[in-house]
């Protein structure tokens, strides 16, 4: 049993992955050598399947494949990359041309690697997009669909990146920064707007629906007489 847990605790630190491939072979024998470098490691073997992990779950990174039954891993990525901005995505396709590579990096890909492959080439690709993303990670808040650039002081909820005025910035950060927890109206005024007391204002309330007016309704939710939640899903 404390072996099983070091192995998983040793996973979760070295990274979690989805890999997506309807080739049985190749899904098999890129989920085993991921593993034995240590990384955990869920697999889709279809399109609808695998976008649908990858949007539920939480991953450091999603390899896809491409020509795969039910939904092209070109939609999956699309939609993956609205829904979830940073989310890195490396492409593994038998598709060689220029205009498929150029596509799919222009589309939100980080990575493109060609069938045949040497799982050596692969494993080093995984570690620099996993380097690459363990640095967005400091200058990036995620939770669900939504995302927040604390260098440009933007946010995305899927449809765009949308500019915060300080105290939207601000407000929207606290609750990223605790994201699954409701924050207190009492919290909220000590952290942006530095009060150590309610003073019997509606200030938060009345950021609280710029930010939703800017990034849609769901975006937090009001848990009454307890504060406020931003939605993670």
């Amino acid at each position: 049993m404390l072996a099983e847990a070091d192995q998983s605790t040793r996973a979760a630190l070295a990274g979690k992955i989805l890999v997506v491939d309807d080739e049985q072979r190749i899904l098999r024998f890129v989920v085993r050598g991921l593993r034995a470098e240590g990384y955990a490691v869920d697999s889709a073997d279809n399109g609808v399947d695998g976008l649908h992990k990858a949007l539920e779950g939480r991953y450091d990174l999603v390899i896809l494949d491409l020509l795969m039954p039910g939904l092209h891993g070109a939609s999956v990525l699309r939609q993956l990359v609205a829904e979830r901005p940073a989310q890195a995505v490396l492409i593994l396709s038998c598709l060689t041309t220029t205009a498929t590579k150029v596509g799919c990096l222009e589309a939100g890909a980080e990575d493109y690697l060609a069938k045949p492959f040497s799982l050596d080439e692969l494993l080093a690709r995984v570690r620099a997009r996993l380097r690459s993303a363990a640095g967005r990670t400091s200058t990036t808040l995620v939770a669900g669909r939504l995302w927040l650039d604390l260098i440009r002081r933007v946010a995305d909820s899927g449809s765009g990146p949308v500019p915060l005025a300080e105290r939207e910035f601000m407000l929207l950060r606290e609750l990223m920064q605790n994201r699954g927890r409701t924050v207190s109206k009492q919290r909220l005024l000590a952290a942006v707007w530095k009060y150590h007391f309610d003073p019997g204002s509606n200030v938060v309330d009345v950021y609280v629906r710029r930010l939703r007016a800017k990034l849609g309704a769901d975006t937090i939710t009001t848990m009454r007489g307890e504060g406020y939640r931003i939605a993670t899903s």
